[in-house]
């Protein structure tokens, strides 16, 4: 019997997109998955290649698809701020208008992420922001942001369309994928590596408030759950979610940990933040040669790793959390223990001779 869910996940590549694959697949959902360079993976996803910028090739890819779910989970970086709003609105726009002609989507969910309350890169932190634990229904900053235009085209497409939405808004994304834009998991794990293979100590790059604080992160696969579950929860329509593990911890206390899984040895923190992305400069010459030594099969260290969104995730000057009740009071129980994020991401990477 055919699924009554067919789903569409854009940026099926990503670590949002392939963990939420994984999900819907397993639950019998049949599944498409676009991207620039679509692949056919997990088993069983169809792939869609596609360009969101261009949308005479998106309607020309799209065209007899009759998708009942879209599930948004991918965005494009720009230089400004400004530039960020109008591609990835666009991109949105062009996706929606894509699937609009079949007129059989019920259901968008669209990934943002915690830059809703903390501001966009150019503005990172600053400002008059909400207190932690952030909650859903915070005003948003008045600062332009390209996951607002994100939202405000969704809302206007639904309103046009009749169909439901869900915002979902992960902290950091804990999980796997290679090739990501944002991916501390594997920024990690290989920084360890090197750390272990080069005889450094394992420093934690951070801000005091990080390292003291109170934080939390959201493991890909309980994001996977988080969409499943809006997608089919009618008390979940047309609302916007925060979405992590439903632990917290402190860096000083996890740091150790993660040393501890790779058996590389814990420098003493600076009490100042030491970047990574000044760590880990010259290591692209090192990791090529750990490649080849452990015939690893990813030798590009800047296609496993990026240091940059670490370094701005570690390096808040300020405690970051969100608040999960309006999750609990509609009916997800989803809860992940954080250290275990961490050290199956980090096993997976091992099978997957992504590291020593």
């Amino acid at each position: 019997m055919a699924s009554p869910h067919r789903a569409l996940i854009v940026g099926s590549t990503g670590i949002a997109g392939n963990n939420l694959a994984d999900r819907l697949l397993a639950d019998g959902w049949a599944v498409a998955g676009l991207a620039r360079k679509a692949v056919a993976r997990p088993p069983g996803l169809r792939p869609v290649a596609a360009d969101l910028l261009d949308p005479g090739a998106l309607a020309a890819a799209l065209a007899g698809e009759s998708v009942s779910h879209v599930f948004f989970c991918t965005w494009q970086r720009r230089d400004t701020e400004a530039e960020n709003a109008r591609v990835n609105a666009a991109m949105v726009r062009n996706l929606l208008a894509a699937v609009r002609p079949a007129g059989t989507v019920r259901h968008v969910a669209l990934v943002t992420g915690l830059k809703h309350y903390l501001g966009p890169f150019e503005a990172y932190g600053k400002g008059d922001l909400p207190d932690t634990p952030f909650r859903e229904d915070a005003d948003r900053l008045p600062v332009e942001n390209f996951y607002y235009a994100q939202e405000d085209e969704v809302f206007a497409a639904a309103a046009r369309d009749g169909f439901t939405w869900t915002v979902h808004r992960p902290h950091t994304i804990v999980g796997y994928a290679v090739g990501n834009a944002m991916n501390m998991g594997a920024t990690l794990a290989a920084y360890a590596s090197l750390c272990k293979h080069l005889g450094r100590p394992f420093l934690f790059p951070g801000s005091p408030e990080q390292w003291n604080g109170l934080t939390d992160v959201t493991d890909a696969r309980l994001l996977a759950r988080h969409l499943a579950w809006a997608a089919a929860a009618p008390a979940a329509a047309n609302q916007a979610f925060n979405v992590v593990n439903g632990d917290v911890f402190r860096w000083r206390w996890m740091w150790p940990r993660l040393a501890a899984y790779f058996g590389v040895e814990v420098g003493p923190y600076p009490a100042r933040p030491t970047p990574l992305a000044g760590q880990m400069a010259g290591d692209a010459g090192p990791w090529a040669g750990l490649a080849r030594a452990h015939g690893l099969g990813e030798p590009d260290l800047g296609r496993l790793t990026s240091a940059w969104h670490t370094d701005a995730d570690l390096g808040r000057p300020l405690e970051v959390l969100a608040d999960m009740a309006r999750s609990r009071r509609l009916g997800f129980t989803g809860y992940q223990p954080t250290l275990d994020s961490f050290t199956d991401l980090f096993g997976r990477l091992r099978r997957e001779r992504l590291i020593p």
